[in-house]
Protein backbone atom coordinates (compact mmCIF):
# COMPACT_ATOMS: atom_id res chain seq x y z
CA UNK A 1 0.00 0.00 0.00
CA UNK A 2 2.82 2.24 0.98
CA UNK A 3 4.23 1.87 -2.26
CA UNK A 4 1.17 2.78 -4.59
CA UNK A 5 -0.68 5.27 -1.51
CA UNK A 6 2.18 7.74 -0.97
CA UNK A 7 0.30 10.33 1.98
CA UNK A 8 1.95 12.90 4.44
CA UNK A 9 -0.19 13.62 8.09
CA UNK A 10 -0.96 16.54 9.65
CA UNK A 11 -0.28 18.83 6.95
CA UNK A 12 -1.01 22.83 7.44
CA UNK A 13 -2.10 24.68 4.13
CA UNK A 14 -4.10 27.83 4.20
CA UNK A 15 -5.09 27.67 7.56
CA UNK A 16 -6.67 24.35 8.09
CA UNK A 17 -5.06 20.71 8.95
CA UNK A 18 -6.22 17.62 8.46
CA UNK A 19 -4.91 14.42 9.70
CA UNK A 20 -3.66 13.29 6.99
CA UNK A 21 -3.53 13.80 3.00
CA UNK A 22 -3.51 10.84 0.73
CA UNK A 23 -2.26 11.35 -2.82
CA UNK A 24 -4.08 9.90 -5.93
CA UNK A 25 -3.11 9.39 -9.48
CA UNK A 26 -3.60 11.94 -11.85
CA UNK A 27 -1.98 14.64 -8.79
CA UNK A 28 -5.60 14.36 -6.84
CA UNK A 29 -5.87 14.19 -3.11
CA UNK A 30 -8.03 13.00 -0.33
CA UNK A 31 -8.18 14.84 2.98
CA UNK A 32 -8.63 12.79 5.93
CA UNK A 33 -9.99 13.93 9.41
CA UNK A 34 -9.58 11.75 12.49
CA UNK A 35 -11.14 14.14 15.06
CA UNK A 36 -14.21 12.72 16.13
CA UNK A 37 -16.20 13.19 19.61
CA UNK A 38 -16.47 10.61 21.69
CA UNK A 39 -17.41 11.64 25.29
CA UNK A 40 -20.83 10.85 24.90
CA UNK A 41 -20.53 7.35 23.70
CA UNK A 42 -17.66 6.73 26.59
CA UNK A 43 -20.80 7.98 28.86
CA UNK A 44 -22.77 5.19 27.13
CA UNK A 45 -20.68 3.08 27.84
CA UNK A 46 -20.22 3.26 31.61
CA UNK A 47 -24.13 3.69 31.75
CA UNK A 48 -26.48 0.95 33.37
CA UNK A 49 -29.74 2.66 32.68
CA UNK A 50 -30.92 1.61 29.27
CA UNK A 51 -33.00 4.86 28.65
CA UNK A 52 -29.80 7.17 29.93
CA UNK A 53 -27.82 5.33 28.06
CA UNK A 54 -30.27 5.65 24.55
CA UNK A 55 -29.81 9.74 25.81
CA UNK A 56 -26.55 9.38 25.66
CA UNK A 57 -26.04 7.78 22.33
CA UNK A 58 -28.86 10.48 20.73
CA UNK A 59 -26.46 13.02 21.87
CA UNK A 60 -23.48 10.86 20.71
CA UNK A 61 -25.07 10.98 17.06
CA UNK A 62 -25.70 14.94 17.22
CA UNK A 63 -22.41 15.59 17.91
CA UNK A 64 -21.23 14.05 15.07
CA UNK A 65 -22.97 15.15 13.14
CA UNK A 66 -22.07 18.86 14.54
CA UNK A 67 -18.67 17.42 13.71
CA UNK A 68 -19.82 16.63 10.04
CA UNK A 69 -20.98 20.05 9.50
CA UNK A 70 -17.86 21.71 10.80
CA UNK A 71 -16.00 19.81 8.26
CA UNK A 72 -18.39 20.45 5.58
CA UNK A 73 -18.31 24.50 6.22
CA UNK A 74 -14.07 24.05 6.17
CA UNK A 75 -14.58 22.91 2.34
CA UNK A 76 -10.81 21.45 2.59
CA UNK A 77 -10.76 20.79 -1.53
CA UNK A 78 -10.46 24.13 -1.50
CA UNK A 79 -6.93 24.50 0.22
CA UNK A 80 -5.90 20.99 -1.01
CA UNK A 81 -6.56 21.41 -4.78
CA UNK A 82 -6.61 19.13 -6.85
CA UNK A 83 -8.99 17.47 -4.67
CA UNK A 84 -12.37 15.84 -4.74
CA UNK A 85 -15.01 17.70 -3.49
CA UNK A 86 -15.49 15.57 -0.41
CA UNK A 87 -13.65 15.06 2.95
CA UNK A 88 -13.45 11.80 4.62
CA UNK A 89 -14.28 11.41 8.47
CA UNK A 90 -12.08 8.60 10.21
CA UNK A 91 -13.97 6.95 12.59
CA UNK A 92 -11.69 4.97 14.33
CA UNK A 93 -14.25 1.71 15.22
CA UNK A 94 -17.19 -0.01 13.66
CA UNK A 95 -19.55 0.43 17.32
CA UNK A 96 -18.60 4.18 17.41
CA UNK A 97 -20.37 4.38 14.05
CA UNK A 98 -22.60 1.74 14.21
CA UNK A 99 -24.19 3.38 17.55
CA UNK A 100 -24.46 7.27 16.16
CA UNK A 101 -26.22 5.17 12.87
CA UNK A 102 -28.70 3.45 15.59
CA UNK A 103 -29.94 6.87 17.23
CA UNK A 104 -29.95 8.59 13.69
CA UNK A 105 -30.33 6.50 10.61
CA UNK A 106 -29.71 9.16 7.86
CA UNK A 107 -26.61 9.78 9.33
CA UNK A 108 -24.49 8.59 6.52
CA UNK A 109 -26.74 10.50 4.08
CA UNK A 110 -26.59 13.39 6.13
CA UNK A 111 -22.44 13.49 5.45
CA UNK A 112 -22.70 12.37 1.75
CA UNK A 113 -25.25 15.32 1.01
CA UNK A 114 -22.32 17.84 2.61
CA UNK A 115 -19.24 16.05 0.91
CA UNK A 116 -17.87 14.11 4.13
CA UNK A 117 -17.38 10.43 3.47
CA UNK A 118 -18.02 8.62 6.58
CA UNK A 119 -15.34 5.70 6.89
CA UNK A 120 -14.14 2.95 9.94
CA UNK A 121 -10.90 1.16 9.78
CA UNK A 122 -12.21 -1.51 7.74
CA UNK A 123 -14.05 0.87 4.90
CA UNK A 124 -10.97 3.28 4.93
CA UNK A 125 -8.40 0.29 3.83
CA UNK A 126 -11.00 -0.51 1.02
CA UNK A 127 -10.87 3.22 -0.11
CA UNK A 128 -6.70 3.35 0.05
CA UNK A 129 -7.12 -0.24 -1.65
CA UNK A 130 -9.17 1.61 -4.33
CA UNK A 131 -6.98 4.32 -4.98
CA UNK A 132 -3.98 1.95 -5.07
CA UNK A 133 -5.57 0.10 -7.90
CA UNK A 134 -6.57 3.49 -9.27
CA UNK A 135 -2.42 4.56 -8.65
CA UNK A 136 -1.22 1.21 -10.38
CA UNK A 137 -3.87 1.41 -13.82
CA UNK A 138 -2.78 5.08 -13.94
CA UNK A 139 0.44 3.86 -14.25
CA UNK A 140 -0.10 1.16 -17.27
CA UNK A 141 -2.44 3.90 -18.91
CA UNK A 142 0.38 5.90 -18.55
CA UNK A 143 3.10 3.67 -19.70
CA UNK A 144 0.78 1.59 -22.45
CA UNK A 145 0.35 5.33 -23.75
CA UNK A 146 3.81 5.83 -24.08
CA UNK A 147 4.45 2.56 -25.53
CA UNK A 148 2.23 3.49 -28.23
CA UNK A 149 3.77 6.58 -28.66
CA UNK A 150 7.51 5.45 -29.39
CA UNK A 151 6.09 2.29 -31.55
CA UNK A 152 5.03 4.96 -33.75
CA UNK A 153 7.66 7.52 -33.89
CA UNK A 154 10.09 4.19 -34.33
CA UNK A 155 7.82 3.18 -37.12
CA UNK A 156 8.14 6.71 -38.65
CA UNK A 157 11.78 6.69 -38.02
CA UNK A 158 12.02 3.56 -39.59
CA UNK A 159 10.53 4.93 -42.84
CA UNK A 160 12.93 7.63 -42.77
CA UNK A 161 16.14 6.00 -42.40
CA UNK A 162 14.57 3.37 -44.79
CA UNK A 163 14.30 6.13 -47.59
CA UNK A 164 17.73 7.24 -46.98
CA UNK A 165 19.13 3.70 -47.01
CA UNK A 166 17.45 3.31 -50.87
CA UNK A 167 18.74 6.55 -51.89
CA UNK A 168 22.56 5.14 -50.53
CA UNK A 169 21.77 1.75 -52.28
CA UNK A 170 20.49 4.12 -55.58
CA UNK A 171 23.42 6.03 -55.74
CA UNK A 172 26.09 2.83 -55.25
CA UNK A 173 23.84 1.10 -57.95
CA UNK A 174 24.78 4.37 -60.33
CA UNK A 175 28.84 3.91 -59.49
CA UNK A 176 29.00 0.03 -59.96
CA UNK A 177 27.46 1.19 -63.45
CA UNK A 178 29.82 3.80 -63.58
CA UNK A 179 32.57 1.57 -62.52
CA UNK A 180 31.67 -1.20 -64.96
CA UNK A 181 31.88 1.34 -68.06
CA UNK A 182 34.97 2.36 -67.26
CA UNK A 183 35.92 -1.11 -67.10
CA UNK A 184 34.76 -1.49 -70.66
CA UNK A 185 36.30 1.97 -71.64
CA UNK A 186 39.66 0.27 -70.03
CA UNK A 187 39.47 -2.80 -71.82
CA UNK A 188 38.03 -1.15 -75.44
CA UNK A 189 40.55 1.65 -75.63
CA UNK A 190 43.46 1.04 -73.26
CA UNK A 191 43.64 -2.64 -72.68
CA UNK A 192 43.80 -3.44 -76.41
CA UNK A 193 46.84 -1.04 -76.94
CA UNK A 194 48.23 -2.65 -73.52
CA UNK A 195 47.94 -6.03 -75.27
CA UNK A 196 49.37 -5.43 -78.64
CA UNK A 197 52.38 -4.09 -77.15
CA UNK A 198 52.88 -7.38 -74.86
CA UNK A 199 52.29 -9.31 -77.99
CA UNK A 200 55.58 -7.68 -79.54
CA UNK A 201 57.81 -8.62 -76.23
CA UNK A 202 58.58 -5.47 -75.20
CA UNK A 203 57.52 -5.21 -71.66
CA UNK A 204 57.45 -7.91 -70.00
CA UNK A 205 54.14 -9.35 -67.67
CA UNK A 206 50.87 -9.71 -68.97
CA UNK A 207 48.35 -6.95 -69.35
CA UNK A 208 46.16 -6.95 -65.82
CA UNK A 209 42.10 -7.79 -66.41
CA UNK A 210 39.79 -5.55 -64.52
CA UNK A 211 36.51 -7.59 -63.24
CA UNK A 212 33.06 -6.09 -63.82
CA UNK A 213 30.88 -6.35 -60.73
CA UNK A 214 27.55 -7.72 -61.02
CA UNK A 215 26.21 -7.46 -57.51
CA UNK A 216 23.77 -4.75 -56.96
CA UNK A 217 22.72 -3.13 -53.66
CA UNK A 218 19.37 -4.89 -52.27
CA UNK A 219 16.49 -2.64 -51.42
CA UNK A 220 15.24 -1.48 -47.73
CA UNK A 221 11.99 -2.69 -46.85
CA UNK A 222 12.17 -0.46 -43.86
CA UNK A 223 10.35 2.13 -45.82
CA UNK A 224 7.37 -0.09 -46.52
CA UNK A 225 7.15 -1.39 -43.29
CA UNK A 226 6.42 1.64 -41.94
CA UNK A 227 4.24 2.82 -44.86
CA UNK A 228 1.82 0.47 -43.55
CA UNK A 229 1.60 1.80 -40.07
CA UNK A 230 1.17 5.12 -41.41
CA UNK A 231 2.40 8.04 -43.04
CA UNK A 232 6.33 8.52 -42.62
CA UNK A 233 7.64 11.84 -40.89
CA UNK A 234 10.23 13.26 -43.41
CA UNK A 235 12.13 14.56 -40.27
CA UNK A 236 15.20 12.38 -39.76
Amino acid sequence: MVRHCDFDTQVTKEGVRPDLLVYLAGGKQIVVDAKVPFAAYLDAAQEEDSAQRDRHLTRHSRQLRTHIDQLSAKSYWESFDPTPEFVVLFVPGDPFLDAALGAAPDLLEYAFARNVILATPTTLVALLRTIAFTWRQEALSRDAATIHRLGRELYQRLGTVGEHLDRLGGQLGKAVDSFNLTVSSMETRVGVTARKLNELELFDGDVPEIGRVDSWPRRSTLAESAETDGPVDEAS
